[in-house]
């Protein structure tokens, strides 16, 4: 299936590259563009967390009523989402997105002849022999030391991977002494807690408003978790992890994708925070 899907992305960056020329510049057009087309479900999902909120109040009150009944709490907790029509699990569709995400974009970054140029597979396959041969080949990333070693040679094979003087088919732990290789993955790593931090302060903002509201009055009671709201705090933290450790050990150009992701995703989560709260 992430093959399907990196070959649907291939098909889409080398429209991109063909018009812009670079490696790049295509990446940061192709963040963008793919932002905007998920524009719909992050919103519906921000709805949804917004909205789940608002149940808090009787999801507390049920809780407190059967807290003695395990069986009969499930059964009234599934009652109330559906007559809410909402799921308790409908958070996670964003989760499951950025996961094909992420392993997608890998794959294409990874073998960008394979998935991007749709170089045929016989070229690609007799390349990688005469480097292996020369003991001179990348056994993580082949195609990336074609690309390096036989592109300036045959045209099918070329994919112009410099960006602002960096070169995006490096990989920052195969050569530590090249300080340059580090600095897209710092500046991931940077907007990375940005964004923790961000999300962290935005939803323990909410969730202070919503205890004030639901206690108001009442004596606060145990809660009891949350199953949506308890995976969106778990994919906050297993994302980020996942990523900074695959952006030390792969091409510079999947970093790239990443912090421009990030950057897109602040801007996103700030200005949807505040156009929903307007429409409230």
């Amino acid at each position: 299936m992430i093959s399907f899907f990196a070959n649907i992305f291939g098909y889409f960056l080398n429209f991109l590259y063909q018009n812009l020329g670079n490696f790049g510049v295509a990446i940061i057009l192709f963040s963008i563009i793919v932002k905007l087309v998920l524009l719909p479900i992050t919103i519906k999902q921000q709805k949804t967390m917004k909205k789940t909120a608002k149940v808090q109040q009787k999801l507390k009150e049920i809780q407190s009523k059967y807290k003695n009944n395990p069986e009969k709490l499930n059964q009234e907790t599934i009652d109330l989402y559906k007559r809410e029509n909402m799921s308790p699990f409908s958070g996670c569709l964003g989760a499951i997105v950025q996961i094909i995400l992420l392993f997608s974009v890998f794959y294409l970054v990874r073998s960008p002849l394979t998935y991007m140029k749709k170089v045929d597979a016989n070229i690609i396959e007799q390349y990688k022999t005469e480097i292996e041969e020369n003991e001179s080949t990348n056994t993580a990333y082949p195609e990336i030391s074609i690309i390096k070693q036989k592109g300036n040679q045959d045209e099918k094979v070329y994919i112009n991977m410099d960006f602002l003087g960096l070169d995006l088919s490096e990989v920052p732990l195969q050569d530590i002494s090249d300080i340059k290789a580090f600095i897209i993955p710092a500046l991931y790593v940077i907007t990375t807690f940005f964004s923790i931090k961000l999300n962290s302060s935005m939803n323990n903002k909410k969730k202070k408003e919503n205890d004030k509201l639901i206690t108001d009055g009442q004596e606060k009671e145990e809660e009891l978790p949350n199953p949506m709201e308890q995976a969106n705090k778990n994919m906050m933290y297993i994302m980020p992890i996942m990523s900074i450790s695959i952006a030390l050990v792969a091409p510079l150009g999947l970093a790239l994708y990443w912090l421009i992701n990030n950057i897109l995703m602040i801007i996103e989560r700030l200005a949807l925070s505040k156009i929903i709260k307007e429409e409230e």
